[in-house]
């Protein structure tokens, strides 16, 4: 394979690298690549036949997602929390039931699921997009950066570098980052890095003719979060939360009837009558999580100043929720980078 030029390069297409491809294009600016090393979009966005098993909410205080949405024609919804809730917070108590209050900020959801925003982000810019292409080096040659991959050798003048900073490790840079900045990436925790998330479909949404929210939260049982995850149309209902990471060493089928069985007791027998059972265990994610993450999991600074500057003779900028100075960690961190990148990119 030749090499391939062009004047930027994008490397991922999760959220923060898509939003700056889907800028770049609204700049008239059309010369320029994505590459992904996973075999699909989205990085830790992931919409599993309906279910969302990444990213999922946000907040009506996130502005930069709303701004997306309202460009793009599309529409949020409310997530759903009418009805009685359950609260498990001792083993061998009973539960705890309770009404989340109406007045309280909602959450909203991506109308058809956190997918949608990414397909609807990439339809301008999809021919632009090389999957399964791993980065395995970048290299600084005069004017031009020489980015090694599995798949052959791109080049470009400018590159906005969007995969997680503890990922961005993996890859060898000719001359060296600066050794504060490489420090500061090892110290960065992944968003989702550690997570488990479960989603479960039903036929009918039998906890709401039950009177129940679909909202269950125990720190002490296997599932540490469950919540209604039901469509807009109300046509497709399921429940998705999130698991107890001390389930992850089991095998798959004792830790769903584990699961299974902790949620038929709090929300019924009914639970027995799924029609379809998913999981999703980032920490087993080479693109997302990497074996030091236990090391940095209670460190959850995001946006350190570090990753607000030009690299490699101002060639290089980092993106993505971890660099963001605004509500790193959410959605809206990685839309928000993705706009700053390529203001920055533009105004160099």
């Amino acid at each position: 394979m030749s090499k391939i030029h062009s004047k930027y390069i994008i490397i991922g297409a999760g959220l923060s690298g898509l939003t700056s491809a889907y800028q770049l294009q609204k700049e008239r600016e059309t010369d320029f690549l994505v590459l992904e090393s996973r075999d699909r979009i989205g990085g830790r966005i992931h919409t599993h036949d309906g279910v969302d098993l990444g990213a999922v909410w946000f907040q009506n205080y996130h502005h930069y997602i709303e701004e997306v949405l309202k460009e793009l024609n599309h529409e949020k919804f409310e997530q759903y929390s009418k009805g009685k809730s359950v609260l498990v917070y001792d083993k061998t108590a009973p539960a705890h039931y309770f009404e989340i209050n109406p007045d309280n900020p909602p959450s909203y959801r991506v109308r058809n699921g956190s997918g949608e925003l990414i397909s609807l982000l990439s339809q301008s810019v999809a021919e632009k997009i090389k999957l399964n292409t791993t980065v395995t080096g970048i290299t600084e040659e005069n004017d031009k950066l020489i980015i090694s991959t599995e798949k052959g050798t791109y080049s470009c003048e400018k590159m906005i570098i969007t995969v997680p900073p503890k990922i961005v490790n993996n890859i060898k840079f000719t001359p060296e980052l600066p050794a504060s900045l490489t420090h500061i990436m090892k110290q960065t925790h992944t968003w989702m890095s550690n997570s488990i998330k479960v989603g479960i479909t039903f036929k009918t949404p039998f906890w709401k003719e039950k009177g129940f929210s679909g909202t269950l939260i125990g720190q002490v049982g296997p599932v540490v979060e469950l919540y209604d995850h039901s469509n807009y149309e109300k046509t497709f209902f399921s429940l998705m939360g999130f698991v107890n990471e001390e389930l992850r060493e089991l095998p798959s089928e004792d830790r769903k009837e584990i699961i299974l069985r902790y949620l038929e007791k709090y929300l019924g027998n009914e639970v027995r009558n799924y029609s379809n059972y998913y999981e999703k265990d980032w920490f087993f994610d080479e693109n997302t999580s990497s074996e030091d993450v236990y090391e940095t999991i209670m460190n959850r600074q995001y946006g350190h100043t570090t990753f607000q500057e030009f690299y490699l003779n101002d060639k290089v900028l980092f993106s993505g929720t971890e660099t963001s100075s605004v509500y790193g960690g959410y959605m809206e961190g990685a839309v928000y980078s993705g706009f700053l990148s390529v203001k920055k990119l533009i105004q160099s």
